[in-house]
């Protein structure tokens, strides 16, 4: 495996970096930002609410609206970031036919900067939101399968608890997971049992890549795990609305 980094590293250092620093400066667009001062100047996301730059927080602290255009701006910049890392190695290489691994791990650096861009956005102050959306659309662009276990997870423990942070931890926690039954049983195992050369460096990468996505997102969520186990994280409820008297 070590053997398959050096030598990709090797051969595509310059769109490594490429991919790397134009990943990380369209994740460090933070979109809940940039909303919430549209709706009002002054307004500082990351001193209202829970004080995190994310759709949550948006809906909760701003509106709606707001938030809607926060999850979309978010998911987008995921999807344009891996878009963009897949390109760079199909233009460094100079051909189209490049081999699909090769494709996916500049989709994989490209989405991981992204996610660190968000995380930590050089354009305001290295203050950002905790990268449960762009994550999903790194899922999404790089394997739909993987992503579509994540969604059911999701909407499942959602169902059961309508505490978003819950819902993203435990994505988090299954995110490579899901990555290695995908990669190892509906990829790896049937190539090898048709004599199809296919890489299991590919599957270890890519569970590993998962792995550290995943642990990146539980830290940023640590706050929100001890207000669960506290029983004091809020949950997202419909509104009542208010009985009006004859």
């Amino acid at each position: 495996m070590w053997k398959v980094i050096t030598e990709f590293c090797g051969t595509y250092g310059i769109p490594i970096l490429a991919a790397a620093v134009i990943g990380y400066l369209l994740g460090s667009i933070s979109f809940s930002i940039i909303i919430t001062r549209k709706f009002d100047q002054k307004a500082d996301i990351r001193t209202m609410g829970s004080g995190n730059a994310g759709f949550t927080n948006v809906l909760r602290s701003v509106g709606r609206l707001p938030a809607v255009l926060t999850l979309i701006g978010d998911f987008g910049k995921g999807v344009v970031a891996v878009l963009i890392g897949k390109l760079i190695f199909q233009f460094w290489s100079g051909t189209p036919d490049l081999s699909f691994t090769v494709m996916q791990y500049g989709a994989y650096l490209a989405g991981f900067a992204c996610l660190m861009g968000h995380l930590y956005p050089c354009y305001f102050g290295f203050k950002g939101g905790k990268g449960v959306l762009t994550t999903a659309a790194m899922m999404l662009l790089i394997d739909w399968r993987v992503f579509l276990i994540e969604i059911a997870i999701f909407i499942l423990v959602f169902l059961c608890s309508r505490i978003i942070s819950l819902c993203s931890v435990i994505g988090a926690i299954c995110y490579p997971i899901s990555t290695f039954l995908v990669t190892f049983f509906i990829d790896y195992m049937p190539h090898r049992l048709s004599g199809i050369d296919y890489p299991f460096s590919y599957v270890i990468i890519t569970t590993l890549v998962a792995l550290l996505v995943g642990v990146v997102v539980i830290i940023k969520h640590r706050a929100n795990i001890k207000r669960i186990l506290a029983g004091t994280e809020k949950k997202i409820t419909p509104k009542k609305r208010e009985k009006h008297r004859a």
